[in-house]
């Protein structure tokens, strides 16, 4: 007997159609330096480059505006919430996305909340608006003797939702480096009608290669 199980029913909302043609995706790969308005200038170029060549949907990676420590984390994080002044790095993202009609996925930035730093990405539609804000749910806490020591935690406070967004180039979820490493996440993404996932990142090369690769395909 055949089944009746339709899994597209189950998906709540349902999948909004993809944008016909299909469209081109920019990755964004920058190097950061210890001077913020240098990162954010460099991030503007990196961004306009790839819309010149036909980008409508461009990602930065992660901590793109700081150095990936725990002792600048705070130094750098900006009140994306109040904008403008206090948080230079989205306003350049804003300006971008809305001057050049294109989707951002802002890789992250260190984000203070009150008394919280977080590790957040921001999503700017091609008006310019900030369209979600996703805040890293898994934080990378990692001891490996004589290799790699890093504590997140130290600094950072954790996410505690997921983050789905439809866009101009369809629905996308966000996940922040390690979150990648949580099937739940993108099954959650899945079920509820992601036509990607987008996981922007600074994966470290101890780690990252055992694993990275396989599992941007599982998801």
């Amino acid at each position: 007997m055949a089944s009746s199980y339709k899994p597209e029913q189950a998906r709540a909302p349902p999948a909004i159609p993809l944008p016909t043609p299909p469209f081109k995706i920019g990755l964004c790969q920058i190097s950061v330096s210890p001077d913020k308005d240098r990162n954010i200038a460099h991030a503007r170029k990196a961004i306009e480059e790839a819309a010149a060549k036909g980008a409508q949907l461009v990602l930065l990676p992660e901590i793109w505006n700081s150095p990936y420590s725990n002792d600048c984390f705070p130094v750098y994080a900006e009140d994306i919430d109040a904008g403008g002044d206090a948080s230079p790095s989205t306003t350049m993202l804003s300006e971008v996305s809305r001057l050049l009609k294109i989707t951002i996925v802002g890789g992250s930035i260190p984000e203070r909340s009150g008394n919280s730093v977080y590790n957040t990405c921001c999503v700017f539609g091609t008006d310019g608006k900030l369209k979600a804000k996703h805040r890293k749910v898994h934080l990378f806490d990692i001891d490996i003797p004589g290799k790699i020591t890093f504590m997140e935690s130290k600094t950072l406070t954790a996410g505690e939702t997921p983050t789905i967004v439809d866009t101009d180039v369809g629905r996308i979820g966000i996940g922040i480096c390690y979150d990648l490493r949580f099937q739940e996440l993108a099954m959650i993404y899945a079920a509820r009608g992601a036509h990607l996932i987008c996981y922007p990142g600074a994966f470290n090369m101890t780690t990252g290669p055992l694993h990275w690769e396989l599992l941007q395909r599982a998801r």
